[in-house]
């Protein structure tokens, strides 16, 4: 598969409509391979008593598998809920049965939404279309992460979920985007990016 480069002066929209290409024409097997070799990764968050993480729908990597794989090992996670365009709320999951159809295709928590969710959780499993090497996420443009993760905690692990094709050197940044400090792939497991500011 062809390595997604960076650099040659492309802008945010160019990047995601190659790599939603790109994505669009993995094979279902592969997905699912990627699927299960993040949740034996994501496992190892289990430890933390609240993880916040998102459930993949259509071409994302991952699967509802790295959700049960957290819950299984004690961790307490916690789902977006939609709603109006702003910062995201949070219920935790319960189990796929607990799952309900939302806005744009998601699924989502059937409970009550947490006050200060973000401010509970050690780990936040973002959903990306690529990340550079500097933490640079590249976002679907909608802004709900932007607005969101500025209620996080200081200490707390910022993990964008990429395939590994999709963790590339340099990414388009404008100043409200927030830096990942982790990158979570497939085969690459969780590596930890340089934000060194530049």
């Amino acid at each position: 598969m062809k390595t997604v480069n960076a650099g040659g002066g492309r802008d945010k929209q160019a990047w995601r409509a190659e790599i939603l290409e790109r994505r669009h024409a993995v094979p279902a097997a592969v997905r699912e391979l990627e699927a299960a070799a993040l949740a034996r990764t994501a496992a190892t968050f289990a430890a933390r008593e609240w993880v916040c993480a998102y459930v993949p729908v259509g071409d994302e990597p991952g699967s509802v598998a790295m959700l049960d794989a957290l819950r299984d090992g004690g961790a307490r996670v916690l789902l977006p809920v939609t709603g109006p365009l702003g910062p995201l709320t949070w219920a935790e999951y319960l189990g796929t049965d607990r799952l309900r159809r939302a806005r744009y295709g998601l699924l989502e928590p059937d409970g009550a939404a947490l006050p200060d969710a973000l401010a509970l959780a050690e780990v936040i499993l973002v959903p990306a279309l690529a990340v550079d090497r500097r933490g640079v996420r590249l976002g679907r443009g909608a802004g709900y992460y932007d607005r969101s993760l500025p209620a996080a905690r200081p200490d707390v692990r910022l993990v964008a979920v990429v395939r590994d094709d999709e963790l590339v050197e340099c990414l388009p940044e404008e100043p409200h985007d927030l830096r990942m400090g982790w990158a979570l792939t497939p085969n690459g497991g969780l590596r930890q990016l340089v934000q060194n500011g530049n």
